[in-house]
């Protein structure tokens, strides 16, 4: 069953085009890799597909609904970890978890149970009383994974996760990303490493210049 499905996705700002007609599906419990250069839509993508940009043409479905023009209520069912960190430096680790999920709704004693068992899951137990500016970078990324999954989603869209951190850190972010999918987690990746797709995904989606080129293969199994 398709979790995810994009219909002639389009985003253009003016004159230029910065997605072009794109259509592809994602399968529930699969990993699926969105891969492409730098510069080529992705993030631009994924935006559209969370509703944190609006579409100009085209439709995306959550499960089967049409939510192109109804994202607030489809957000719900998604956790999402952007390219650079939306976390609060201030505040430490067990903090954002906790703020995260009270945007969600979730009850005082749901949301602290939740985030101390993600900081455990994570590795990052005794980092939880540490203001966030003073982790490394790898372990902001996991934080930054755990707040995305705080709410329990259908669907976790992880845009490049590993860019800019060292080796060890990006290999202990992959195994959670497989882990998080044993779990019957749907994750969307998007990434430029194709080694990494190799690793992870079970399909994958090649976009160049804003569109996915033709009449090569659209999609692939690795």
């Amino acid at each position: 069953m398709n979790i995810l499905e994009a219909v002639s996705l389009t985003k253009k700002y003016g004159d230029f085009t910065a997605v072009n007609n794109l259509d592809f599906n994602v399968v529930e419990g699969e990993i699926f890799g969105f891969l492409g250069p730098n510069g080529a839509g992705k993030t631009t993508t994924i935006n559209m597909l969370t509703g944190l940009a609006r579409v100009t043409s085209g439709s995306v479905y959550l499960s089967g609904i049409d939510y192109t023009h109804n994202t607030k209520k489809a957000q719900r069912l998604m956790g999402i970890v952007p390219d650079e960190s939306n976390l609060y430096d201030e505040m430490d680790g067990f903090q954002n978890l906790t703020f995260c999920a009270a945007l969600y709704g979730m009850e005082k004693h749901i949301r602290e149970e939740r985030a101390e068992r993600l900081l455990r899951q994570f590795g990052l137990a005794e980092a939880g009383k540490r203001p966030f500016k003073a982790y490394s970078k790898g372990m902001k990324r996991k934080l930054t994974i755990a707040a995305g999954i705080i709410h329990e989603p259908k669907i976790l869209f992880l845009d490049e996760p590993t860019t800019g951190i060292d080796v060890a850190s990006a290999r202990q972010i992959r195994k959670l990303s497989l882990d998080l999918n044993k779990k019957d987690i749907t994750i969307f990746l998007t990434t430029h490493y194709i080694e990494e797709a190799e690793r992870l995904c079970h399909r994958v989606a090649f976009i160049v210049d804003g569109k996915i080129p033709l009449p090569r293969f659209l999609l692939c199994l690795l």
